[in-house]
């Protein structure tokens, strides 16, 4: 009988709103932004924001995409606990109660790059340095975490709605793991570490380890969703929506330069060049590493050589 006592207190506690945490976090996040900010405020060589023009060329200068934290480095740190065959091909999320990371311009997309061969995994949002970052929804602090070869100082924040954000490039931590959070919640300062030219956000939706387009979350032009509800499919979750009468050139611009859609690659093959993987040609193209193996009949021990072709779909 204690023992189910026991069990039961533990369950009520998990449910327990996040409101009464969040209310004894506010004073301290409060304190600490307040005074990040006032030693901003009185530094001589505060970086100016980058005029959106200048920030980052998407089609002549764009800087190399972060190294993917879910997949490269950090497996001891567990940043992706999520097992493939966990993940179902379809799921309704609830984006209500949302508030804009950032309400600066979108400076560069979501997508594949064909110059480095590796996907751009969020969205690059342009900021000044040290503008404040807010959470996008309720949730809890998973990691804060440095990056040096991607995405800086950054935060993974795990919502009630099934989704993940990842908020990259970040001069100050202003939450450590654990801590919970209300959408709008201060949660780092903006800058410009590890992989930047400029000040930037750089912010991903995620869902189970899956890296959805946040394009097709939110109307970045607009600072608001498109719909209450958004549905994860496997076949689409890389695809941007957009239903405003113009669209952001930026996004516009993407279509035009990105070959990959997931479900429907434009690329059918890829021939192994020096230096590639299973785990990296797979990375590049959206792929898993199991996916890849399978569409090419290959085993764990099988080695690929130079010059062999790789069916990706």
């Amino acid at each position: 009988m204690k023992k189910i006592n026991t069990i039961l207190c533990c369950a009520l506690l998990s449910v327990v709103p996040f409101a009464m945490t969040a209310q004894k976090k506010g004073a301290s996040h409060a304190a600490a932004h307040k005074q990040l900010l006032a030693n901003a405020a009185s530094s001589k060589d505060k970086i100016k924001l980058i005029e959106q023009n200048t920030f980052i060329d998407l089609l002549e200068n764009d800087i190399e995409p972060e190294l993917d934290i879910y997949t490269e480095g950090w497996n001891s740190r567990s940043v992706n606990p999520f097992n493939e065959k966990d993940v179902p091909d379809s799921q309704v999320i609830d984006v209500r109660g949302y508030v804009m990371p950032h309400n600066g311009p979108l400076t560069s997309p979501y997508g594949y790059r064909q110059k480095f061969r590796r996907m751009h995994k969020g969205v690059d949002i342009g900021i000044k340095s040290n503008d404040t970052i807010y959470a996008a929804f309720d949730g809890k602090v998973r990691l804060t975490a440095y990056e040096g070869r991607g995405y800086g100082n950054y935060v993974i924040l795990r919502h009630p709605n099934g989704l993940e954000t990842v908020y990259g490039h970040l001069n100050k931590h202003l939450v450590k793991p654990d801590d919970v959070v209300r959408a709008g919640d201060p949660i780092g300062l903006g800058g410009s570490t590890g992989r930047s030219t400029g000040p930037h956000l750089h912010f991903e939706t995620r869902f189970m380890g899956y890296a959805i387009n946040p394009s097709a979350i939110f109307d970045f032009a607009n600072h608001t969703t498109h719909t209450d509800q958004y549905t994860f499919s496997k076949s689409t979750y890389t695809k941007a929506r957009n239903y405003a009468p113009n669209k952001n050139k930026v996004e516009l611009a993407a279509e035009k330069e990105n070959t990959y859609k997931s479900g429907n690659h434009q690329i059918a093959s890829y021939i192994v060049k020096k230096g590639d993987t299973i785990n990296k040609i797979a990375r590049a193209h959206g792929l898993s590493a199991t996916s890849l193996r399978k569409l090419n009949g290959l085993e764990t021990t099988d080695v690929i050589k130079i010059g062999q072709e790789l069916r990706l779909k």
